[in-house]
């Protein structure tokens, strides 16, 4: 049997190894590469790679595909993959304008032929038969979809024919590149121009777009598009977006809110399009939101009446929106919330380096630096660089090449003191938003602790919120669009495959227009529990699970369980070497066919378990732990090792160990004594567990280029270096620590 798999290794791998002749002169020789590209991506298609992909992966499969077959002229066929690709990514044809770019070339290159006319004419006739057969719904994000960049495209395929200088034959993995660098650039650069035109009459045929620059009270200028649908006259309500991210999507949000029936109005923050202003992410959207909802409350086309969405970015700046109500706001809807000093830019107040990269991102310039933004190679490496370097946080920055005055500010705030409150509501604020609310987030969502802690607080101080809850195995771009069918590379449950968009515009008809109330929000709570397809509703938090189960920070021994209390209290030890930075990453076997990663973690285990279960909700409980410095970073996971093997992440938890208590207020450990860390903030998850599975539990400590280090000394993290490291960390974790799992029976 070994040999049997070490000859199957060794064959995959000289498939991978395999060289495709492509003559070098296809570099620098425009004609030979037209001639070559065809023939090399028709080979692609049959190989080995290409086949297992098709089983392991079939949304990646339908994906190359559909490149390959358009490199080779296959146009028919490569409508026929796309429409399955379509399928595959999401159901009820949400996704229907996915890569319509290539749909348009593809069908021009069909129609040139047929019918013996240029390009451009072709190019006419394919877009309005296709544009005409489409949805209101699907139109809006066309012209971003067909607005590719030319130049990026041009200097990607340079450099994949650079790296074919001097040589006759090209390997798999970079032959697939070429196609697709070279498939890019094709579309793009013969489509743009004429199609970017093409859609820009659409939307003048169909929408009224007007731009405007509105001075507020203090004398500053933000920038306001307003889009409204020709054939709705009368005066409507306003659905407003205020977004950060200047450009393209300006449009589509308004768009959107007029394919819905509604005015679309998009506000853009200070110093972004047309605005000169100083630009300071979060700090002012409280006081400028209010001015332009009393604006657009007044408007001819507007009947008074004024709603909120948007997410990320966008989801927080309508709960700044609501830290001073305006009369005319009369409902928002936040969806994956930046809980702005909670989850974003620290964590549970662990700063993250991401911080850097999207500063710049969103004040580089007066719209977004995308290339900028997207060039994760610079930012791995930059990051890195900190991280090897020893150096302070507060140097990254300085590492990175460009100094930043936000940056800074941010890392003067390590707690949630009074910067970080005055943006949003804070405590008995909450008290007075007396307005219906939609929030949504998702299990997979990287602002889902942002969002809840709104939720959680409105609730807390206003005991009569009228604020709903939609919560499923969503990302952070599936809920606030729609459910993909997969997430993560796994497949979720046909019922959470829902239109977020056709939810959220559902409760504004409920709200504004007196409609019907959405049939899923049957309760507060609305959740749907992975691996049964069915969506749960419950009046609380709480209640979202009927019972818990603790995992003990104990070793099974015999036939002792996690799940009981250790008749014996006892400690695991953890050593942990902030001065190595060439730490090799260790990882846990949990099955033949996966692992976890374990480095500067402590694996425990469960016992198999022998039925089902359902958790339900996010995991509480504490750590006691013994250490010997005066602060550290705890970093916490949940995982279900299936029946079949598979290692599935369920929740996380990451937070500083002396804010761990109050995030408002540091209050350090004391080295030597026994201290308790409560596990509060983590990631909610609704999930059946199938018998014949088992629980694992990492719990460690935060050691990454991603975040902060701390390294214990008690001075203000982001000033620490590798020189405060001193003697390594040391840790007891004593067994009587456990994790409460929240579990939901019938």
């Amino acid at each position: 049997m070994k040999i049997k798999i070490l000859l199957a290794l060794i064959f995959v791998n000289l498939m991978h190894a395999q060289k495709f002749y492509f003559p070098k002169t296809a570099v620098t020789d425009s004609v030979v590469l037209e001639k070559q590209m065809p023939q090399l991506a028709s080979k692609l298609i049959t190989q080995a790679p290409m086949l297992k992909l098709k089983k392991t992966n079939k949304l990646a499969y339908l994906d190359n595909l559909l490149r390959l077959q358009m490199v080779a002229k296959d146009y028919k066929t490569s409508i026929t993959t796309l429409a399955d690709y379509r399928k595959e990514f999401a159901d009820h044809n949400m996704a229907g304008n996915k890569f319509i770019a290539y749909e348009f070339y593809s069908l021009a290159k069909l129609i040139e032929e047929k019918k013996k006319i240029s390009f451009p004419d072709a190019l006419q006739k394919a877009f309005n038969k296709k544009y005409e057969g489409l949805p209101d719904q699907l139109i809006t994000k066309v012209g971003i979809a067909v607005d590719g960049d030319v130049p990026a495209s041009r200097k990607l395929l340079k450099e994949a024919l650079n790296k074919q200088k001097d040589k006759d034959s090209i390997d798999y993995t970079s032959a697939l590149a070429l196609c697709k660098s070279y498939l890019n650039y094709k579309t793009f650069s013969s489509t743009k121009p004429q199609i970017v035109q093409l859609v820009k009459l659409k939307d003048q045929e169909k929408f009224i777009t007007e731009t405007k620059d509105l001075k507020t009270k203090n004398g500053n200028t933000l920038t306001i598009t307003i889009v409204r649908k020709k054939e709705n006259p009368a005066p409507l309500p306003v659905i407003l977006t205020n977004n950060i991210y200047a450009g393209p999507f300006d449009s589509y949000f308004g768009k959107r809110a007029a394919v819905y029936n509604y005015v679309g109005a998009v506000v853009n923050t200070r110093g972004k399009r047309n605005s000169n202003d100083e630009n300071n992410p979060f700090e002012h959207e409280s006081q400028d939101i209010y001015e332009v909802i009393d604006w657009v409350s007044k408007q001819p086309w507007s009947n008074g009446k004024v709603g909120m969405i948007g997410g990320s970015y966008l989801g927080f700046s309508q709960w700044a929106a609501v830290k001073k109500l305006h009369p005319a706001l009369k409902t928002i809807v936040p969806q994956v919330a930046v809980g702005i000093g909670i989850d974003y830019p620290a964590q549970n107040n662990i700063f993250m380096s991401y911080m850097l990269q999207w500063i710049n991102y969103v004040t580089n310039n007066k719209l977004t630096d995308e290339a900028d933004f997207n060039n994760f190679t610079k930012w791995d490496s930059i990051n890195t660089a900190w991280y090897k370097s020893g150096r302070s946080f507060r140097a990254l920055d300085t590492i990175s090449g460009k100094p930043n005055r936000i940056f800074q500010r941010w890392l003067d705030h390590p707690g949630y003191d009074q910067y970080w409150q005055k943006m949003v509501p804070y405590k008995e604020d909450f008290a007075n938003i007396n307005i219906p609310i939609l929030t949504t987030t998702g299990y997979y969502d990287d602002d889902q602790i942002g969002a809840m802690s709104y939720f959680k607080a409105h609730h807390q101080y206003n005991k009569n919120a009228n604020h709903y809850l939609v919560m499923g195995p969503y990302d952070h771009g599936g809920a606030q669009s729609f459910g993909f069918t997969f997430v993560n590379g796994r497949p979720i449950d046909p019922a959470a495959r829902i239109s977020i968009d056709d939810l959220a515009f559902s409760w504004f008809d409920y709200i504004l227009k007196n409609g019907k109330k959405p049939a899923l929000l049957k309760d507060r709570i609305n959740f749907q529990v992975m691996n049964t397809n069915t969506w749960k509703h419950a009046p609380t938090l709480e209640k979202m699970h009927t019972s818990t189960l603790k995992f003990y920070l104990q070793d099974r021994k015999g036939s002792s369980s996690v799940f009981n209390p250790p008749a014996e209290k006892s400690f695991t030890k953890q050593t942990v070497d902030f001065k190595n930075r060439d730490q090799k990453d260790t990882y846990h076997p949990v099955s033949k066919t996966d692992s976890i990663k374990t480095t500067n973690s402590m694996y425990f285990e469960s016992e198999v378990l022998d039925k089902d279960l359902i958790i339900s909700g996010n995991p509480a409980g504490f750590f006691n732990v013994f250490i010997n410095k005066k602060d550290f970073d705890t970093d916490t996971y949940l995982y279900q090792i299936q029946p079949d093997g598979k290692a599935f992440l369920l929740s996380t938890h990451i937070v500083r160990a002396s804010y761990a208590k109050n995030n408002a207020l540091r209050q350090l450990l004391e080295p030597g004594k026994i201290e308790q860390i409560p596990i509060k903030n983590s990631i909610f998850i609704s999930k059946k567990i199938e018998k014949g599975s088992r629980l694992a539990l990492l719990v460690g400590v935060n050691k990454s280029p991603s975040w902060q280090i701390n390294y214990g000394t008690g001075k203000d993290v982001s000033d620490e270096t590798i020189k405060d490291s001193g003697e390594p960390l040391e840790i007891k974790w004593y067994n009587d620590s456990y994790v409460e799992i929240p579990i939901y029976q019938e």
